[in-house]
């Protein structure tokens, strides 16, 4: 083999190796035929806002605030609150590596054009699949599981409609932020840089396949198939949140070329579970703290819950997301060099990391990745 070969051969392998090449692979992928969905019916492409403004801007600032709360505390156990600025510039040269900011600008930014291609797919999801609805199906499925009940009525009566809906209702809502919350700390507070590409690359691949699900059946959900089933249900942000997207899902049906308004309504499969179930088995896989495990296995169980008990999703929507969630988790995995964790590894990673904290209480900060 001549040396050019070599020199072909030895990057290709470090770009397999990389644990961000399937993610960036399959955000070029998915933000391209976003790009080309929107074109093709003369929609244009939209940036979905939060309570914080677009997702450009929440992503990045969410990673300064978490870079300032694991530089801050880092600088003060070097050097104390009166020489803060040593601290500060010790911290920087010993644990901010250019490698490890470019592995978080590279999460970061292959979240996003995942999360935006999947919202712009989203949004014209009802001009390639107009008047394809399978709701009437989903819902003879759902009576079938229950015994010939709607799902609704059985939570409702077992679980009432007063405190139940307010608590559910925060549950659900509080995914909003939890998720990009969770993913900002494991790329910038995590030292394990191939666990932060791990996580980003669930994520962004949970996106990808649930707008394929999106595609493939597509649904409205209960609430809106069957309104009637939530009549008696109190006013929550939730109820506020399904009316809002019914008012865009209007808005955008009547002139979608000229729509400031971006469609969301989908129901199958639930990302909201896909998501959740992928958060805790990711939690369990990389054997976190038991709390925090046990955190996540209960908010993804009541976000199960919440889907059904509002009318979001159909039973089966939420069986698939758990399918979506386990397949992004193991995916993301392998491309990230990870593997199929066994109980040994899950052990050897928590002990891994209580022999960090004790080498950081004891010596102080270094940077384990350089």
């Amino acid at each position: 083999m001549s040396s050019t070969q070599t020199q072909v051969a030895q990057r290709q392998n470090t770009a397999l190796r990389w644990p961000y090449t399937l993610a960036v692979c399959v955000s070029l992928l998915v933000g391209t035929i976003a790009v080309v969905a929107s074109i093709s019916v003369g929609v244009p492409l939209k940036d979905p806002e939060g309570f914080l403004g677009p997702a450009w801007i929440r992503l990045p600032l969410l990673a300064l605030l978490l870079f300032a709360v694991g530089l801050l505390p880092a600088a003060v156990r070097r050097s104390g609150w009166k020489n803060l600025g040593v601290g500060v510039k010790e911290v920087l040269q010993h644990e901010w590596s250019m490698r490890r900011v470019l592995y978080i600008a590279t999460g970061l930014g292959t979240f996003y054009v995942c999360y935006v291609g999947y919202r712009n797919l989203k949004n014209v999801l009802p001009v390639y699949r107009d008047g394809v609805l399978f709701d009437r199906e989903l819902l003879q499925l759902d009576r079938w599981m229950f015994g010939g009940v709607d799902p609704a009525l059985v939570l409702h009566d077992i679980l009432g409609v007063e405190l139940t809906a307010q608590v559910l209702s925060f549950i659900y809502m509080a995914y909003l932020p939890l998720i990009p919350l969770t993913l900002g700390i494991f790329l910038v507070l995590n030292r394990n840089l191939a666990v932060g590409a791990w996580y980003a690359t669930t994520l962004s691949l949970n996106w990808v396949i649930g707008t394929l699900s999106y595609y493939l059946l597509p649904a409205l959900g209960p609430i809106y198939a069957r309104p009637d089933l939530y009549d008696t249900l109190p006013e929550t942000r939730v109820a506020e949140l399904q009316e809002s997207l019914l008012n865009n899902r209007l808005q955008f049906l009547s002139n979608p070329e000229a729509s400031e308004a971006i469609h969301g309504v989908a129901a199958f499969a639930s990302l909201h579970t896909s998501i959740t179930f992928a958060a805790a088995y990711f939690m369990h896989r990389t054997g976190q703290h038991l709390g925090v495990r046990i955190f996540a296995w209960a908010f993804f169980g009541l976000t199960v819950l919440s889907t059904l008990y509002f009318g979001w999703h159909y039973v089966i929507d939420d069986i698939v997301g758990i399918v979506i969630g386990y397949l992004a988790v193991a995916l993301a995995a392998a491309a990230t060099g990870h593997g199929f964790f066994h109980r040994k590894s899950i052990i050897a990673a928590a002990l891994n990391r209580r022999d960090q904290r004790h080498d950081l209480a004891t010596n102080g900060p270094h940077d384990s990745s350089l």
